[in-house]
């Protein structure tokens, strides 16, 4: 995939005016003037790039990151790695909030499609279109976008600015692409909403504090998306479908989440932020698969099923929470079995009533 940028970055600051925007306190021996270029999570971050630290699940990524300076809370100093410059603030997650704001000032609503009305075509002239690439009226396709040969953008789609489409796709009517990469041979069905914003705020007194997200949806060949589906781009890292997989109506991923690649996801499933599914997942409709959770290669979640924590690869689960399913159906046939009993016992006590009154009637 192309590495296309699709917001405009601010910058390079130094260390110090990073620092100030946020209130934080710069360690002994930290090169104040230090340039930083750009925002990164801990994995990836380079030492021209600044991150940071709050969740403990996240340490063995912060000793091994590559980052040039962090935010961290002071109880958690002694755990940045040597060679990355260290800040300390209060609320760590919420002063990256705000830096991340200044680098990326436009991130946070929703960026032009065209830089003017169109008139006549709703391609843009900067738009590159290879042969064979046929445009419904109504369609919009924006600003450097380019789009490959043999797709076709159905009546009343939107494709964003500098959004990349394969070959061979078909996007539906009404469809929306923001701020996504898609390979070749993609059917995306109508109504569906790509790359809008992840549903991400700071919680505090004072208010909740809209977290920009600057990450892409990244969307590999033979990928098949059902009517009505979101899916919302990452906040700094990429949200990820994999090649072949298989999305039905109405389902709802969030930012920053990785499906595998062949995945079934059956409708009506949602999937909150930083979820990540192995290969060959299967989901069952009505699903909720919660925020930070792994699920393994194979693996399969019954319908209905609510998946709280790590589920390992190739086996079977459901239930809320969701169990290896085995497990689950034994406890719901014995649930079913002390109901029956206990509805069978409360038929006798009525029976073992009615007779007693009738014996007082005689």
């Amino acid at each position: 995939m192309d590495d296309v940028r699709f917001f405009d970055r601010a910058g390079p600051f130094a260390l110090e005016e990073i620092a100030g925007w946020i209130g934080a306190t710069a360690t002994a021996g930290t090169d104040r003037q230090q340039p930083i270029e750009d925002v990164a999570p801990l994995t990836l971050a380079g030492p021209s790039q600044i991150s940071f630290f709050d969740n403990p699940k996240y340490q063995r990524d912060l000793a091994a990151t590559g980052a040039g300076a962090c935010l961290v809370a002071k109880r958690n100093l002694d755990r940045v790695p040597a060679g990355t410059a260290a800040l300390v603030v209060s609320e760590p997650a919420r002063a990256f909030n705000e830096v991340v704001r200044r680098f990326y000032p436009d991130a946070t609503r929703p960026g032009a499609i065209w830089d003017e009305a169109p008139a006549g075509s709703g391609v843009h002239p900067s738009a590159h279109l290879e042969d064979g690439v046929f445009v419904e009226p109504g369609a919009i396709v924006g600003m450097e976008a380019h789009i490959g040969r043999g797709t076709r953008i159905q009546a009343g789609a939107v494709v964003g600015r500098r959004v990349r489409i394969g070959r061979d796709c078909t996007i539906g009517p009404g469809v929306s692409v923001l701020h996504a990469l898609l390979g070749d041979r993609v059917i995306v069905h109508p109504g569906v909403r790509i790359g809008q914003d992840g549903f991400g705020y700071a919680m505090g007194p004072s208010g909740h504090a809209k977290i920009p997200q600057i990450g892409r949806v990244i969307i590999q060949n033979d990928v098949e998306i059902g009517a009505n589906t979101t899916i919302d781009r990452g906040a700094l890292r990429d949200t990820t479908i994999g090649e072949g997989t298989k999305i039905d109506n109405m389902v709802q991923i969030g930012h920053n989440v990785v499906v595998g690649r062949h995945c079934v996801i059956v409708s009506q499933v949602a999937i909150a932020g930083s979820a990540t599914l192995g290969d060959f997942v299967a989901i069952g409709g009505q699903a909720g698969i919660m925020n930070h959770v792994t699920i393994g290669d194979y693996a399969q979640v019954a319908t209905l099923s609510a998946v709280r924590e790590d589920l390992p690869p190739k086996g079977r689960y459901g239930g809320v929470p969701a169990r290896p399913a085995r497990e689950w159906l034994k406890e719901t046939a014995a649930l079913q079995k002390v109901a029956q009993e206990y509805m069978a016992a409360r038929k006798r006590d009525k029976g073992t009533q009615e007779d007693g009154r009738e014996r007082e009637s005689e």
